[in-house]
């Protein structure tokens, strides 16, 4: 953990939550400034800036607890979202996934999304590389 980061301190009960869940590697809570009623926020308790800097056995829960909270709630329509770094507008230096209902139009997470025309060639050069990489 980080002693200067604001989810580990929660994470630690030094900052109170509205805990949701709580495992040995995860951790749920409401988010203080939702977007939409039960937006939540699902955390590893590894310390990580980037999803890249968490092990992979650290998030093994993860997205089997955002599930399980969306099912609790009864939601039907939600984003999961999960930002690296700044200009991807991450704000907590410590991985989060947010779970956020979108029960209309006006609430929840509002986004465009500017597709471009894809060079095939391109692509298949990306491919490949992405591919000999993993």
């Amino acid at each position: 953990m980080a002693a200067a980061c604001v989810f580990c301190k929660i994470i630690k009960g030094d900052i109170p939550s509205m805990k949701i869940f709580e495992s040995e590697k995860t951790f749920a809570f409401l988010d203080i400034g939702p977007l939409s009623k039960g937006h939540s926020l699902i955390i590893p308790k590894h310390h990580g800036a980037k999803l890249h800097d968490i092990p992979d056995d650290q998030l093994a829960e993860v997205l089997s607890v955002t599930k399980r909270i969306a099912v609790a709630q009864n939601i039907e329509d939600y984003n999961v979202l999960q930002n690296n770094g700044r200009i991807a507008h991450q704000m907590v230096d410590h991985v989060h996934f947010h779970l956020i209902p979108k029960p209309n139009e006006q609430e929840g997470l509002g986004i465009t999304w500017p597709t471009k025309e894809a060079d095939k060639s391109e692509l298949s050069k990306l491919l490949e590389e992405i591919k000999s990489k993993m």
